[in-house]
């Protein structure tokens, strides 16, 4: 019961201690708490971008060829597809239409594509949800587009896709293909990709490698690969906010570091007198770690918190556009709230742990100095 008690009154005055330097104090837990805020918008919401890649690529094709002429993405012959299918393990090959469209009228660009099976009749189209919000494509409308001959040729809209689909059909039009042929002059025979599907996932890289021995001009491009480059892309994205973030994150460090490793004259007076009534210097080295660890803990409890909702409450209003990048037709979605352990154990040793640990080595060299001269400065 001693010990519980003497504890209880460690506690008790390092409480004290602290609000008797709110003022102080609280200065120190704003700065803090604002710093462990912005390290962990950026670490969630960096994470959760990736995870919404990886969903919304989970249908992706396994393996799509294009064919290069002078480095550029050139159409692809139809009849490759034969040859591909030649390949032992490779279970379909099916040929994709799409492309892009720029609307001088709104500044936007569209994505046009033929799907597998198109229900609607010839001059119509299905558009995504994010279009009915910048222009005026609307069910039963007219769209208005130019075709590669520069005549206007106009489409009615037939469907509006359900907001639900808005994150990969936003700026999404849809229509037969004789239109988009018509539209963008794309010859009989000719496709911009093929889809490859494989019968074993494991064999993509080496059906990958027996594509481009086969047709030389060809460049097969995986999953795996679209995955990778988004990950360097948020990577990049993510280290330019930090980059921006690192002289407040380095001014912080040093404010912290100061306030840590100096004490003032009241507080080494403060460590002279309870040495003199009886403290040893364990216990004063437990008062000012526990002073240090309920500051930073605080900290890292309140900026995690404030950082979650910021991000999955509001969309990271505060530089999303930085990660998400920038879109006349910006696709509106929520993300799926997730939070990784491993990252914030990373941020809970790289921002609470210095810090506690910082503040032992000043008040145990003022525990270790006789009472009396301390007291006496």
């Amino acid at each position: 019961m001693a010990g519980i008690e003497k504890y209880r009154s460690i506690i008790d005055f390092t409480l004290s201690s602290l609000l008797r330097r709110k003022g102080k104090n609280s200065a120190l837990l704003f700065v803090y708490t604002l710093v462990v805020f912005l390290l962990a918008s950026l670490m969630l919401y960096t994470q959760a971008l990736r995870r919404e890649a990886a969903a919304v690529l989970a249908d992706a094709p396994e393996l799509v060829v294009q064919r290069i002429m002078a480095g550029r993405h050139d159409l692809i012959p139809i009849d490759y597809s034969e040859k591909i299918k030649e390949i032992r393990g490779v279970r379909s090959v099916r040929a994709r239409l799409w492309g892009y469209y720029y609307d001088p009228l709104f500044g936007a660009n569209y994505t046009l594509m033929v799907p597998e099976q198109f229900t609607w009749e010839a001059g119509s189209v299905a558009v995504g949800n994010g279009l009915t919000r910048s222009s005026m494509a609307a069910k039963d409308n007219i769209m208005p587009f130019y075709d590669h001959t520069g005549t206007l040729v106009t489409f009615t809209v037939a469907e509006v896709l359900p907001a639900a689909t808005e994150m990969v059909s936003a700026d999404l039009v849809l229509m037969g293909t004789d239109d988009f042929r018509t539209l963008f002059g794309v010859p009989q025979g000719m496709a911009t990709d093929l889809v490859v599907e494989v019968a074993n996932p494991v064999e993509v890289p080496t059906i990958a490698g027996k594509i481009v021995k086969l047709l030389p001009d060809a460049r097969p491009i995986s999953r795996d690969e679209i995955l990778r480059t988004y990950d360097a892309v948020f990577n990049w994205r993510s280290g330019i906010m930090l980059a921006v973030l690192c002289g407040a994150l380095l001014s912080f460090f040093i404010f912290a570091w100061d306030k840590a490793t100096g004490l003032s004259a009241e507080e080494r007076k403060e460590i002279g007198i309870l040495k003199a009534v009886g403290w040893d210097t364990g216990d004063v080295l437990v008062m000012k770690f526990g002073e240090g660890a309920i500051i930073s803990l605080t900290a890292f409890l309140v900026g995690g918190t404030l950082a979650y909702g910021h991000i999955f409450f509001t969309s990271a209003a505060l530089f999303g556009p930085v990660l998400k990048g920038w879109s006349v037709l910006y696709p509106s979605f929520r993300l799926v709230p997730h939070v990784d352990f491993g990252q914030l154990a990373v941020l809970f040793f790289l921002v609470v742990v210095p810090y506690t640990v910082a503040t032992i080595v000043p008040a145990w060299r003022a525990a270790t100095v006789d009472p009396d001269s301390v007291m006496r400065g």
